[in-house]
Order: structure tokens, then sequence, then C-alpha cells
């Protein structure tokens, strides 16, 4: 029996959606019928993500609107902009490898704005909205790093754990609304900022990328069962699942898309 994921009728917001995760999410929304509104800090970067969306998923019901969401203005900007949703994706995010002692108040403060702050800023305006209206999708994109806190990054790790209460904590204080509110946790993907940390770290050391990558394997995270980095696409995958009715009876969720690293039955 084929259970085809429809999401026609529907509009989807995902922030930080110009590259990596977040694109393909928009992507493969798009693809399976929902009018997609994308998000970055800059319009020319939104622009190029909006034609190369429309061009993969054959349709022209995608847009976007520049706004960093990392502040509250950027917020407020855009829900002016896009004031109704019924798919929020939560996927505007940033990390940094700093060693703990050299992650000062500013640094903290910037990754909570926009790690967290953001989708508790957008949650708080189109839950409502969606509980009014019977019906909504909200996916906060954490990491498996929320689980396992990477001591080369801190903040990061601190600010992904946090999604996942706040997620948990929507999700509790709207039972039986038709809104579900959950969490994804990828693991090492070939989004756009890996990428450019491996080829950072290979210019550095002097090593081609692929041994880099087999080494980040070997030692940063040798739990890995498939032992590669995942592709956007195949999180984006989960992520259209969660956004359609066939996900109904899953919410307060934290659904691992992790290739496996993180060594747990549950």
């Amino acid at each position: 029996m084929s259970l085809p994921i429809d999401l026609t009728g529907r509009t989807a917001l995902v922030t930080g959606s110009t590259a990596g995760i977040g694109r393909a999410v928009a992507t493969t929304l798009a693809q399976a019928g929902a009018a997609v509104v994308l998000n970055g800090r800059t319009t020319s970067r939104v622009e190029e993500a909006v034609t190369a969306v429309r061009a993969a998923a054959g349709t022209d019901a995608v847009s976007g609107v520049a706004a960093d969401v990392g502040t509250a203005e950027g917020v407020a900007a855009l829900t002016d902009a896009v004031p109704d949703v019924d798919i929020l994706v939560n996927n505007a995010g940033a990390f940094q490898q700093v060693p703990f002692a050299e992650i000062d108040d500013e640094e903290w403060q910037q990754v909570w704005e926009l790690n967290v702050m953001s989708g508790i800023r957008l949650a708080r305006h189109h839950v409502p909205r969606m509980v009014a209206r019977g019906w909504g999708r909200v996916l906060f994109v954490s990491s498996e790093s929320a689980l396992h806190i990477p001591a080369e990054m801190v903040h990061y790790g601190v600010s992904k754990t946090a999604q996942l209460a706040v997620a948990r904590g929507i999700a509790e204080s709207y039972p039986a609304s038709g809104v579900t509110v959950n969490s994804i946790l990828p693991g090492p993907t070939d989004s756009e900022g890996v990428g450019q940390m491996l080829d950072s770290m290979a210019e550095r050391d002097g090593t081609p990328r692929d041994a880099v990558e087999a080494e980040f394997f070997r030692t940063a995270r040798p739990s890995s069962l498939i032992q590669r980095f995942a592709t956007p696409e195949e999180v984006a995958n989960l992520a259209a699942y969660l956004a359609s009715d066939l996900a109904s009876a899953t919410t307060g969720a934290a659904m691992r898309v992790d290739g496996g690293v993180v060594r747990a039955v549950a």
C-alpha cells in the first residue's frame, strides 16, 4: 500500500533555508505540494534559493523573505510578512568550534538568540494561530549534539538540548489541539556549513578532504553505524513525514536521523 505524503493546500515556512538541510526540507515540502516560504538573512541568498527550489520542485509556489531571525526585530519582520502558516520548520542555526574557556558572553548570547530564541519567538506567534484553525505542524531541527554535547562547541550542544525542551513544552501546552510539535535530531550531515568546516580542516592540515572525513568518523563520531555523512535530503524526508497527516499521532517527540550515532535503544 502506498502512502504518499500530500501537503497540497498547506503553507510552510522554513527558516535558514537558503542552503543545506533547510533548503532540502523546503524542496521536499514543495515537491509534496506545499506552498513554501524560504528564509535567510540576505536578499541575494534568498532570491537564489527561491529560484533553485522552484526548479528542483517543479513549482512556482515558492517565495522568500530576507530577515535575520537571530534577532527579535528580524522575527517580527518575518511574521509581519508571513503571518499565517500551517507548517513551521525552525531550522535556522549556527555552530562554530570554540574551546569552552574561549566562548565569551557575546558568543553565548548570539548562539542562544539564533538557535533557541528564533524558534521560541516564531512558535509563540504561529502556534496559537494553528490551534485556532485546528491543524498545524511545528518542527525544531535540533541535533544529535543535543544528547552528546560536543566538547569542541559546548554552546551549540546546549542550544540544541534546549530546543528539545522547548518543543516538548509547547507540545504539552496544546494537547488535543490538532497541532503537533516535534524535534528532529540529524547526525553528521553533508550541509554547507559542515562542508566549509571540513574544507578548512583539510586546508589547515594539508590533508585530502576524504581523509579528513574518514578521520572524523574514526575519532569524532566512531559510533556512527552508517560511517558517512547523511545527505540533507535524507533529513528532509523525515521532516516531510512529520509535517504530514501521516504523523498525526506523533507529537512531543525527538526523532533521530543520526545514522545511529546515538548509542541508545530509545
